[in-house]
């Protein structure tokens, strides 16, 4: 039904141009000039002495045909489908009809005495009036019918968030497209002035607070937030007040993300779950990371992950001399280097398929590259997996970043930097405890160095390689249920880029020994974020999904920290960066204990391991006799 309207709207549109081609509308403008004059001379004089003096004066009335032509031809109104016309289309013909009146009276004034001034200011004012108004009723025509055609198909009830200039564009943008099949019913908007008011049609019917109510009176399907200047918390109390709806939700980016605003409904799009978290866009001081990047050899570890990828995106906006892309995993690396040499074709990236467990082969990379900064995102991240492979963690991550901590003291690197999570803060389970590992290693490599050791710590990233957002969507499209640990459970989340530019910001700022820790706002309940995956799908949690609590996994703790007890803050010039107070660590006596949980692993006695792990670090929590049949449950 709904295609039948468009096709039929489509051939009207079709035929309305067709028959107002440009030389059909010259064929009428002439016809409406001769009429002007013609009407015009009979009001002043009798219709008896009307046929006369337009004979007498054919030449008066040919100059007025030939200079309204002419102007409007040279202004290029020929040209412009008038079905489609707009403001400034209308406003340039009524300046090509001012100037073409103006040359007309002028000509008849000095050349006719019977076309007095009267006449003639009176017989091209008319013309005027016919010339323009015959293009808006082409215009309305057209309007009226593609209305009446749309209306057999079954449109889509829309409430539009926000009153301002976005909004008045997207109404257009609907007007004109007639594949955009919505009923546009109402706006809501929180400026006390507009309410009330009507724009093109359409009246402010509320504010924020009236929206749940407004959508189910109105029977509304769609709700378009059309707010691009609005601040992150506006939108995302806005945002989620119409996720409380039935109704679809829609919205238009950010200002920063609209580059123009020509065809704005393209630029529309479903909600994300980024849109909910109020995460302020990064600013970054550019010149201060492009001054240890540019023209510099960067080596990135774990290259191909989730983090790893996205900071060598980042490091390529800054024109690095080389940037090296390390992974064992080489389909990712694959993937990222097709990406990077389509977008940077005169620096190519060097991808290198090696393990951080492989010393020699770090050699061999480090000797022939000799990189000036490393970012150290290699590790194993996934806390139920590194509960059950404990020996896996502790090689991949304790004995990985101590390879790699090696090679950028003996290859003479300016400066490492090593992306920790705040699970290493007071961990629960392995994989915290082996990233606390890292932080000790990175910072006693510090104590007989040139080279500047740091560690940047942060939480969760939305959509990284086990993160519970691509579960979630799993989970969704599979039917449900939706498994949550405990409705209780809260994370810090913040999204890839912003992770990845604050990791470079804070490496600007790196002097050696630093533990750099991210803002990552307010916490976020788990479940409430899987209540809000659903309804960004058109469904309702408990109604088409249902959410299911299934117990917390091996080593997972309800609430995360970001920093230890014994650590203070600094503020750094970054409003989101702080430096955690660095904690004394003896070199040699953590050496010894590295050496005692080496040799756990050899045994690969997963007890033993455990036990090794929590020598080194006292203040590893673990939690005995907890088995993995919660993991099943929700990986």
């Amino acid at each position: 039904m709904e295609q039948t309207a468009v096709r039929r709207n489509a051939n009207y549109k079709r035929t309305i141009s067709g028959i107002f081609r440009n030389r059909n509308l010259l064929i009428l403008d002439v016809l409406f000039i001769v009429i002007a004059y013609f009407l015009v001379t009979m009001m002043i004089h009798n219709i008896y002495e009307t046929t006369n003096i337009m004979l007498e004066n054919a030449f008066a009335v040919l100059f007025a045909i030939i200079a309204f032509v002419c102007v409007i031809f040279v202004s290029s109104m020929y040209r412009i489908v008038w079905v489609l016309g707009g403001t400034r289309d209308y406003i340039k013909l009524i300046a090509a009809c001012v100037i073409a009146s103006v040359l007309s009276v002028t000509f008849n004034m000095f050349f006719y005495k019977t076309f007095y001034f009267k006449l003639s200011v009176c017989a091209t004012a008319a013309a005027s009036a016919m010339i323009i108004g015959m293009r808006m009723a082409v215009r309305a025509i057209h309007n009226i019918y593609a209305a009446r055609v749309t209306a057999g198909a079954e449109q889509k009830r829309l409430m539009i968030v926000g009153a301002g200039s976005s909004a008045a564009i997207l109404l257009k943008d609907i007007a004109n497209n007639e594949n955009l099949n919505y009923d546009v019913v109402c706006f809501v908007d929180d400026d006390p002035n507009k309410r009330g008011a009507i724009i093109s049609g359409i009246r402010v019917m509320g504010t924020r607070r009236d929206i749940k109510d407004l959508a189910a009176k109105l029977n509304i399907d769609e709700i378009l937030v059309a707010i691009p200047s609005a601040d992150v918390n506006t939108r995302k109390e806005i945002l989620e007040i119409c996720n409380d709806t039935d109704c679809r939700v829609k919205t238009l980016p950010s200002v920063d993300q609209i580059i123009d605003q020509t065809e704005m409904f393209s630029k529309v799009r479903s909600v994300q779950i980024e849109d909910l978290l109020a995460r302020e866009p990064v600013k970054l001081n550019n010149s201060g990371i492009r001054q240890y990047i540019e023209n510099k050899t960067i080596l990135v570890t774990g290259g191909g992950g989730s983090i790893g990828s996205e900071l060598c995106r980042q490091i390529m906006k800054f024109n690095p001399g080389k940037l090296v892309v390390l992974d064992i995993y080489e389909n990712n690396a694959y993937d990222l280097q097709m990406e990077l040499n389509r977008q940077y074709p005169d620096n190519k990236p060097e991808v290198v398929i090696a393990s951080v467990r492989d010393m020699e082969r770090l050699e061999d990379v480090f000797g022939k590259y000799r990189p000036y900064i490393v970012f150290h995102a290699a590790a194993h991240k996934h806390v139920p997996l590194m509960e059950d492979n404990p020996g896996e963690a502790v090689k991949n991550n304790v004995f990985g970043t101590y390879n790699v901590t090696k090679c950028a003291a003996k290859y003479g690197a300016k400066r490492f930097v090593m992306i920790s999570t705040d699970k290493a803060v007071n961990p629960t389970n392995v994989m915290g405890a082996t990233k606390r590992i890292c932080e000790m290693i990175v910072q006693t490599a510090q104590q007989n160095s040139k080279t500047e050791f740091v560690c940047v710590r942060f939480g969760n990233v939305l959509g990284s390689n086990g993160s519970v957002i691509p579960l979630f969507k799993r989970q969704i499209e599979e039917g449900g249920p939706v498994t949550v640990t405990d409705k209780r459970i809260t994370r810090f989340f913040m999204t890839i880029p912003e992770a990845a530019q604050l990791v470079l910001q804070a490496a600007s700022y790196a002097k050696g020994g630093e533990i750099f820790v991210l803002d990552m706002g307010s916490p976020v309940k788990i479940y409430d974020l899987a209540k809000n995956l659903i309804r960004l799908s058109g469904l309702k949690p408990g109604v088409d999904i249902n959410i299911v609590e299934c117990g917390l996994r091996p080593g997972e703790k309800l609430y995360e920290e970001l920093l230890m007890s014994e650590e203070g803050l600094t503020q750094t010039s970054h409003n989101k960066i702080f430096i955690g107070k660095p904690i004394d660590i003896n070199r040699e006596e953590l050496r010894q204990k590295l050496s005692i949980l080496q040799k756990a692993v050899e045994l690969d006695d997963t007890e033993r391991i455990k036990d090794a792990v929590a020598e080194v670090v006292p203040t590893y929590v673990r939690h005995r006799g907890i088995n993995s049949e919660a993991v099943s449950a929700v990986m």
